[in-house]
């Protein structure tokens, strides 16, 4: 099988029903950015890891596959593979285990410290934005609820992964200073 197929090469591309739509589709852009996430993960994975992130990174990159399968089938009445809120609750019960190794947040964190935990801190802000894009789709068209829990947990996920790659590393998290305390 060839890569490419030439069917694109009109500014389209197609959904899992058969449908093409504009490459400039919000359906595309979402599902684009979680492209995007993913592929910041496999740079992280070149890295090295404590195992319990490593597994949980790899099944993360997996699940982000699932989405954009769910996403690239419009029709919610077919079977695909989709995104389940037991995917969501699987990464709160992973924060709520992470967290127990962290200090309480007493002040906003700047993205930062090691290399691993500031691309973490990007795909964070990536994820944000797949996420906004997949609540602009929704107002569009009816799209799998679960999808969006998925990615608003993720983004806390991340945030909470960065601090604790930091904090076994022994950087602490950089605080975020006001003008009036920077003066």
């Amino acid at each position: 099988m060839k890569i490419y197929t030439k069917t694109g090469d009109n500014g389209t591309t197609g959904l899992s029903d058969g449908k093409r739509v504009s490459k400039s589709n919000i359906r595309i852009k979402t599902y684009g950015n979680i492209d995007e996430i993913n592929s910041i993960l496999g740079i992280i994975l070149t890295n090295k890891l404590d195992g319990d992130i490593e597994q949980l990174l790899k099944k993360i990159q997996n699940d982000l596959f699932s989405l954009g399968a769910d996403l690239s089938n419009p029709d919610l009445n077919k079977p695909s593979e989709r995104v389940t809120l037991e995917m969501a609750e699987f990464f709160e019960g992973k924060i709520d285990n992470f967290e127990k190794e962290l200090s309480p947040i007493t002040n906003f964190i700047l993205p930062g410290g090691t290399k691993n935990a500031s691309l973490l801190h990007f795909a964070r802000t990536v994820t944000r934005r797949a996420e906004t894009q997949l609540i602009e789709l929704a107002e569009e068209e009816e799209i799998n609820d679960a999808c969006k829990k998925y990615l608003n947990r993720l983004s806390d996920l991340f945030f909470v992964l960065a601090r604790v790659i930091n904090k076994r590393s022994e950087v602490p998290d950089i605080i975020w200073k006001p003008k009036k305390d920077t003066l």
